[in-house]
């Protein structure tokens, strides 16, 4: 759904666009123009998608997400990544764009894509790539990605490459990837005689750790789940996965959870609710909540991603040695997603050649830019989160004993997880409207005692196949 904390929904807030952060020149917060802002045209260099791009070509272009000046070490690291970059290309001028809040706000990313505005390369999700096409956004990049402009291509997981193609063609390069798992409170586990290495692996096993856990009394919860904000259809959506069901069918064009799937997700989560009181009284919570529970040692597991965990100890004040995951019970498959950079349609070859080259130095190297893990420590940043991990091969095992060596967390806590690894699977189409009727399933369980569960799934059925259908 997401990368990071905001990967869990487009959550409505203000967020205003700041002024244009240059790094090596000044410009305009506009589109970029045909030049380079120094005299130098583009255009000059070879007309072969697949050709390097010529040194002597002068080229700018501009970045979304460069981290705000609220994030000093993150700051330090891109300005870091810039000067090393232009080492290789100083043809290049680096221009990064900078927001005061969220860096993917919806409203905002909508009207960027309908006028065009976008930077020459731009920031998305996953599940932006239809919304995108739709308004012609994205350039297809298919020609210039090869082993050439992106040497460790070949050891990146083709299903995270798979999630930015349509038709065969590429339209992104990723910068994070999750699956997710079961986040647990180890010290509540082991106040409740559980073992916290050895975390649930079914939804039965889940249903009696959370009685145990509840039972330590104190307003503590031992299981949570969300129900409002989309969050809840997409954590309903990954509880149907987990049990090799799914919530929209092949064809992308009928809903596919008013069944038997459906109604065992439904009727778990309500008993533990209401036959165990296992799942607390205070319900409709989306993202942030359950968090800020498991933070602070009132509630013992939820369905999260792993980097869920260095949120709460950089943002609520947590301690990493305080929490485990296990992979996500039932493990017939996972709910996974990410994010990416676009490139926008209609900036010229040199421009998408630069922009290719500065991705992969800066999100696609083992041992460079975002995979500098001895960097990472030194800033105090952190480093041994299991994900993003979109490594394959001879690049998966050096950048696996690089997290290791330069951990600031004990990696052991994640040993189940990583141990057992569950294949990860796409949101369905048009997932946040699939989500918001989810929502209603997940709320009418948690709040109503008395919930027509039947009820519940066949009226979400009707309304996903209408969003469905207005695709």
């Amino acid at each position: 759904m997401r990368s990071a904390r905001f990967r869990r929904t487009r959550r409505a807030c203000a967020v205003a666009l700041a002024s244009t952060l240059t790094l090596t020149a000044l410009a305009a917060c506009g589109t970029s123009s045909s030049t380079d802002g120094s005299g130098g045209s583009e255009g000059s260099g070879s007309s072969d998608p697949s050709a390097p791009l010529d040194p002597k070509t002068k080229v700018t272009i501009t970045i979304d997400c460069m981290p705000p000046a609220a994030k000093a070490a993150e700051l330090k690291e891109w300005k870091e990544d810039v000067a090393e970059f232009n080492k290789t290309y100083p043809n290049v001028t680096i221009q990064g764009r900078s927001t005061a809040g969220q860096c993917l706000e919806p409203p905002r990313f909508t009207a960027m894509l309908k006028a065009k505005s976008q930077p020459d390369v731009f920031y998305t999700y996953f599940t932006d790539l239809p919304q995108v096409l739709d308004n012609d956004g994205a350039a297809d990049i298919t020609a210039y990605v090869n082993d050439t402009s992106v040497p460790l291509l070949k050891d990146i997981d083709p299903n995270v490459l798979g999630s930015l193609k349509h038709e065969g063609k590429l339209y992104g390069l990723p910068t994070s990837n999750y699956t997710m798992g079961l986040l647990v409170n180890r010290k509540l586990f082991q106040q409740a005689g559980l073992d916290p290495d050895a975390p649930p692996r079914t939804w039965d096993e889940v249903r009696a750790a959370a009685r145990k856990i509840a039972g330590l009394g104190n307003g503590i919860a031992g299981f949570g789940e969300y129900s409002a904000g989309n969050t809840g259809g997409w954590h309903f959506t990954a509880q149907m996965y987990s049990l090799g069901g799914d919530v929209v069918d092949g064809s992308g064009k009928k809903a596919a959870f008013n069944n038997e799937l459906g109604r065992q997700v439904a009727k778990n989560l309500h008993a533990m609710r209401w036959e165990d009181d296992s799942m607390g009284k205070t319900q409709l919570l989306q993202w942030g909540d359950l968090q800020k529970q498991i933070a602070t040692d009132k509630l013992g597991m939820f369905l999260a991603a792993p980097d869920d965990i260095a949120y709460m100890v950089q943002q609520l004040g947590a301690k990493y040695e305080n929490f485990g995951m296990g992979p996500i019970p039932g493990e017939k498959n996972t709910l996974a997603g990410g994010n990416n950079y676009m490139i926008k349609k209609g900036i010229s070859g040199d421009r998408i050649k630069a922009a290719i080259a500065w991705l992969n130095f800066k999100n696609l190297s083992v041992g460079k830019g975002q995979f500098d893990w001895p960097r990472t420590k030194a800033d105090n940043l952190p480093v041994g989160v299991p994900q993003p991990n979109f490594w394959l091969g001879e690049s998966k095992t050096k950048d696996d004993a690089a997290r290791v060596q330069n951990a600031t967390m004990p990696v052991a806590n994640f040993k189940s997880f990583m141990d057992n690894p569950v294949a990860g699977k796409a949101e369905p189409p048009k997932a946040q409207e699939v989500y918001k009727v989810l929502d209603n399933v997940m709320s009418g369980i948690l709040t109503n005692k008395d919930a027509d569960i039947d009820k519940l799934l066949a009226t979400a059925e009707a309304q996903v196949n209408q969003v469905l259908a207005d695709q």
